[in-house]
């Protein structure tokens, strides 16, 4: 009886992965070829897969130290093998552009891709995607520089006037609460 539970539950098991791999590969049929270039034509603007380029030599890399410290005296043939399985391995690579091309294309339709090819590889798109980051650090440092004086100001204003209200019976807050955000605590009154 246990045993055909468990085949009960194994066959459930196969029957909703079966179900989950044949919806995601019906629902990618669904893309039309030009979706799909419409989306490889933007993750190249966007660039957002360059960044998967080092895995696999980094992968490498990492097992040929592995190999070579477990094993110093064969190095060479570690470093010659790991390297010709990588570059066999190489090709697919393309797997992960056309996953990420099916990604694209399910969250953007072809003219919204198109959009955001045409925008990012102009020169402003370019320089957004350079220069974005930089900007969004220093937006941050200036929301905090902000966020700490509203603090400051909000703590100051806020138990001045309770210290009218509540007097005596006003218990000050610590100094590190004082002065949440790294704004310096507020004057006393």
């Amino acid at each position: 009886m246990v045993k055909l539970a468990g085949l009960g539950k194994a066959a459930a098991a196969s029957i909703l992965i079966s179900g989950i791999v044949f919806g995601t590969a019906a629902r990618a049929q669904e893309i039309s070829e030009a979706h799909i270039a419409a989306a490889r034509q933007a993750i190249t603007s966007l660039g957002v897969t360059d960044r998967f380029d080092d895995i696999l030599p980094g992968l490498a890399e990492r097992l040929k130290a592995e190999l070579i410290q477990a094993s110093p005296n064969v190095q060479d043939a570690i470093t010659e093998t790991v390297d010709a399985k990588a570059l066999e391995l190489a090709p697919r690579r393309a797997d992960l552009e056309r996953e990420a091309a099916l990604t694209y294309a399910r969250a953007f339709t072809v003219e919204e891709l198109n959009a955001i090819s045409t925008f990012y590889s102009s020169e402003a798109g370019k320089k957004l995607l350079k220069d974005g980051p930089i900007a969004t650090r220093e937006l941050m440092k200036a929301a905090d520089i902000w966020a700490a004086g509203i603090n400051r100001d909000l703590n100051a204003s806020s138990m001045t006037e309770l210290q009218k209200v509540a007097g005596a019976d006003l218990k000050p807050l610590p100094a590190d609460q004082n002065a949440t955000g790294g704004a310096p605590a507020a004057p006393k009154p």
